[in-house]
């Protein structure tokens, strides 16, 4: 039988694990982790196996956004050994990222996305993230649509 309560426990460390808090990572990840979610150039290819490689990717995303701050919009949301959240991200870009427009330094990202999470032995153990990937590379200039501007 699934603990909802408990399973609900594990939103807030995994938003304070994305906005860079690493001590985390311990406490609610698998050893086995494994997260898939679209690739981002210069942050890891499409499937991340294990706290180690969680932790390069989290590390990597804060490296380029100063004061990011994950909040969870709607959620959690619990069915059975599941876990869903919908997030808004911000954070200030200060360059790192491939590709990206030096006009876009100094700006302010703005991001959303839903992860839905496995939990195993009252860990998290598997990830899929689903993440406005192109608004956040047309905030940076990587990614063109006609008619918006930088």
């Amino acid at each position: 039988m699934t603990n909802t309560s408990s399973h609900a426990a594990l939103a807030e460390p995994w938003r304070l694990l994305w906005n860079g808090d690493l001590s985390y990572t311990d406490k609610i990840i698998a050893p086995d982790f494994v997260a898939h979610a679209a690739p981002l150039t210069g942050f890891g290819d499409d499937t991340i196996k294990g706290r180690a490689a969680l932790n390069a990717w989290v590390g990597g995303i804060n490296s380029v956004l100063t004061g990011l701050d994950f909040t969870i919009e709607q959620g959690p949301i619990i069915d059975g050994d599941f876990l869903v959240v919908r997030w808004r991200a911000r954070g200030t870009y200060h360059g790192g990222f491939p590709g990206a427009s030096a006009n876009a330094v100094g700006r302010t990202i703005t991001f959303t996305g839903t992860d839905t999470l496995r939990i195993e032995d009252g860990l998290l153990a598997e990830y899929w993230a689903n993440a406005d990937s192109l608004l956040f590379m047309q905030q940076l200039g990587v990614a063109k649509v006609p008619g918006a501007q930088l």
